[in-house]
């Protein structure tokens, strides 16, 4: 492993002081589970999704492993709500995993696919001729700045350069946004027992969305600290209706 802390990194960013073991050990989430042992907590937090993922599909009307792209695993899950309207909101959820594993359009990522998420935010909409009417995004537990990244363990799948992780780094890319509609909301999470470099993560990119784009215009940005839950347990309990993030989405989209 590649020790960070003496590479010649400007010592303002906490992460950069690290040694690459404690380094791996903030990005690596189910280490910072309390509830649970670090393998136990992956099993459960699977367990869980195939179980909601059964209900709903016993439940409810739902298209499945429909195509977006070519590749094996560019697919989607649609399922629709008991009574169909032209009105009803379209909600997608990017699930975590680093990347590996009309109506109004509100886009939900935790994890890594909170950096996909915050990467349509800031996509510029105009270079592919159109103006999609994103109304809401929810960013639980993400990745914005992809650097970190490059020097865990996680790289040796991913392979991401220093280039790479600039060029692909929301945390880069707000000073050049422009938000589509200044009436979309972005919610920034992050869980009460995420790791200091998560928080981190969350804190700054939702402290640069509105500083960094006053000449352009805000984005409805807010940040919300999720008290007594983990980086698994902050999606598990989304099954809940009764959940408080849950009723944050909801009351979102339906207020």
């Amino acid at each position: 492993m590649m020790d960070v802390s003496g590479v010649g990194f400007p010592s303002k960013v906490p992460w950069k002081k690290m040694s690459a073991e404690e380094l791996e050990n903030q990005y690596c989430p189910s280490r910072w589970v309390v509830r649970l042992g670090a393998e136990e907590a992956l099993r459960t937090y699977s367990q869980i999704g195939i179980e909601a993922t059964t209900r709903a599909r016993a439940t409810r009307k739902s298209l499945l492993h429909v195509p977006y792209g070519d590749g094996e695993g560019e697919k989607v899950d649609i399922y629709f709500p008991d009574e169909s309207s032209e009105a009803l909101p379209f909600f997608l959820f990017f699930h975590g995993g680093y990347w590996q594993s009309g109506r109004g359009i509100y886009l939900c990522g935790h994890s890594a696919g909170a950096h996909l998420a915050a990467m349509m935010l800031l996509a510029d909409w105009t270079k592919h001729g159109v103006t999609p009417n994103l109304r809401g995004f929810f960013l639980v537990s993400g990745v914005f700045d992809l650097e970190p990244i490059v020097y865990t363990s996680q790289n040796v799948a991913l392979q991401l350069t220093l280039e790479d992780a600039q060029r692909n780094s929301p945390q880069l890319k707000v000073a050049q946004a422009q938000p589509v509609d200044p009436t979309c909301r972005v919610l920034v999470v992050v869980g009460q027992f995420d790791s200091p470099e998560f928080h981190r993560q969350s804190w700054e990119f939702y402290q640069v969305l509105p500083v960094q784009t006053l000449c352009q215009g805000e984005w409805k940005a807010s940040f919300e600290e999720l008290h007594d839950v983990d980086h698994f347990e902050i999606v598990e309990n989304l099954t809940q209706k009764d959940n408080v993030l849950t009723q944050i989405i909801l009351k979102t989209i339906f207020q």
